[in-house]
């Protein structure tokens, strides 16, 4: 049997999603060890997008294959009984042996949050981006606008990554405030590694007025990723949506996740 979940976590402790050597704490690890105690075996699981150290999800999908004859309401309480408190497994459905959590995934969802006020934060250090240069959002969501739509983001993406292309259809980059907080939520076909960080990076020295909002769409073109601004903390960013076809009839893609 497949069996597909829905996981939220925060990043804060680990060293990403990935599978790294056996002292690392990573999240997958700690949810394979879950998984693996409830199936009384081996657990190994796929997920729709590995999340750098310090990046949190609230929506990740995952997906495994157990011969074990467990309900939906088993795999869900039993690996939560297992897991650290940073992390929560929401829903478990039965999947087709089609289904793969990475590859049949036709949209992901991101939320990056900046806290804008001149003191750092404390309750929230590890949760949100601090800026505190005062933001523009209006400039900002002027400067978004130009990275919308299907587009070569080589100027976006790290210099270590390994995709094969560059080219992604970014579907949505809204920008908001609530009070301190700035709010940048994105939805593609699918990321590049450090593409959001990268985008946030860029959107907050224009919006500090650092840069006027036609830069970044000169640093687009250019697609040279040595001219664009500086890589944003991992800590405001999260998953916060992964869509797939109907026909798998998992739950449908949120527009925000549960974060602010």
């Amino acid at each position: 049997m497949r069996i597909a979940l829905g996981i939220e976590y925060d990043g804060s402790d680990f060293a990403g999603w990935q599978l790294q050597e056996e002292e690392v704490r990573t999240v997958q690890r700690s949810v394979e060890q879950a998984l693996s105690t409830v199936a009384d075996h081996p657990v190994r699981v796929i997920c729709a997008g590995r999340t750098d150290a310090g990046v949190h999800a609230t929506a990740q999908v995952v997906h495994f294959d157990t011969h074990a004859e467990r309900g939906m309401r088993s795999w869900v309480y039993g690996a939560n009984a297992n897991l650290p408190k940073s992390i929560s497994v929401q829903w478990a459905q039965p999947v087709s042996n089609e289904f793969h959590a990475r590859f049949s995934a036709v949209r992901r969802r991101y939320r990056y949050v900046i806290l804008n006020r001149e003191v750092r934060p404390t309750f929230l250090a590890w949760r949100v981006a601090w800026e505190y240069r005062p933001l523009n959002e209006a400039l900002m969501r002027q400067a978004a606008q130009l990275l919308v739509g299907e587009h070569d983001f080589s100027a976006y993406r790290a210099v270590a990554c390994q995709a094969k292309s560059p080219v992604r259809n970014l579907y949505e980059l809204k920008v908001s405030r609530d009070r301190d907080m700035v709010i940048l939520d994105l939805e593609a076909n699918a990321f590049l590694h450090h593409m959001v960080r990268n985008i946030a990076g860029v959107l907050m020295d224009i919006g500090a007025g650092k840069q006027p909002p036609a830069w970044a769409g000169e640093i687009l073109e250019s697609r040279d990723r040595t001219l664009g601004g500086v890589t944003a903390p991992p800590h405001g960013l999260y998953l916060t949506g992964v869509g797939y076809p109907a026909h798998f009839d998992l739950p449908p893609l949120s527009p925000s996740g549960l974060v602010w």
